[in-house]
């Protein structure tokens, strides 16, 4: 079971790892690095969790916490790698004229966890309804 466990959950951390370097280098380290980690950090442990419920598989406890997760997972990692990608190469102009484009990241994990967490709501009532 923990053989499946670490197998089930390595490209998770793995994706998250390339997520933090690839945060790091678009904000050039800057003061909002670690804040910005805090969604994908939670999506790793909402996969553990589900492992962990699911003795292994993804599946095991039924499928109101997989849907959860992929539905937290959607919004929160999705809309940060977005942003990220937009400000790295000023998509359309979109921060050329702020006058702090870099204020952003600031309140970015805030959106990114609400949005997640309706993702999660979501992917929870579908997941009963499977």
């Amino acid at each position: 079971m923990t053989r499946l466990f670490l197998v089930r959950l390595a490209p998770v951390v793995m994706l998250v790892v390339a997520a933090a370097a690839w945060f790091n280098d678009v904000q050039q380290g800057g003061p909002w690095v670690a804040r910005n980690l805090l969604p994908p950090l939670v999506l790793v442990g909402l996969c553990a969790l589900t492992l962990h419920r699911g003795n292994g598989t993804w599946t095991g406890s039924g499928w109101r916490l997989p849907l959860g997760t992929l539905g937290f997972a959607i919004p929160a990692l999705g809309l940060s790698i977005y942003l990220h990608y937009a400000y790295s190469v000023n998509l359309n102009g979109l921060f050329s004229d702020a006058s702090n484009p870099e204020g952003l990241f600031r309140f970015l994990p805030a959106y990114t966890l609400v949005a997640g967490a309706i993702g999660f709501a979501i992917g929870w009532i579908v997941g009963k309804n499977v």
